[in-house]
């Protein structure tokens, strides 16, 4: 179909798409840069999310710190599971279990009642551990920016977490990232 006619001669400039010889658009926001390889630089980074945008040294100092933060408070999620369930394994043995007992209508009343802490318990547990699985995964993508400052920050954030809140974890109980 032929277009010569619609005369697009007189457009004039339109704004944001001239001087395309050297890249230069100042209209255009930047953009978040997305590596593939390891890289120590902070120009256009983002992490995450297009929002969580460093463009200063401020901000990626303030960004660092909050990474180093995220990965303490993993370290202590991690530890709060762990001693909820110590806590709960304690008072569970504390609730007499049908063998402990006669078979009277109390003990069977008793016995359904540990029953029902069990599940209360067990359901807290799967959605603590849940928690436990989306938190590791949101830090593998933290560290997946492959920035070098970033990957530091979320190292030092699990070293420092599990010096702060580490007492009752094994070190070696899994991996971050499930």
């Amino acid at each position: 179909m032929d277009h010569a006619h619609m005369g697009h001669g007189d457009m004039g400039d339109m704004p944001g798409h001239g001087g395309h010889g050297g890249h230069t658009m100042p209209d255009m926001p930047e953009m978040c840069s997305m590596n593939m390889l390891f890289t120590w630089d902070t120009t256009n980074l983002c992490i995450v999310f297009s929002q969580w945008h460093i463009r200063s040294t401020a901000g990626l100092l303030f960004s660092l710190i909050a990474v180093v933060l995220i990965g303490m408070g993993y370290e202590a999620l991690r530890a709060g599971t762990r001693r909820y369930e110590i806590i709960m394994n304690k008072r569970m043995e504390t609730i007499p279990s049908d063998n402990d007992t006669e078979t009277t209508p109390l003990a069977w009343a008793i016995g359904q009642n540990k029953v029902q802490v069990n599940k209360r318990v067990h359901f807290v547990k799967a959605a603590m551990y849940a928690l436990q699985t989306f938190y590791a995964f949101m830090l593998m993508l933290i560290f997946m920016t492959y920035n070098g400052w970033v990957m530091v920050a979320v190292t030092l954030g699990a070293f420092l977490g599990y010096v702060v809140f580490g007492g009752q974890t094994a070190a070696t109980k899994e991996t971050q990232c499930h």
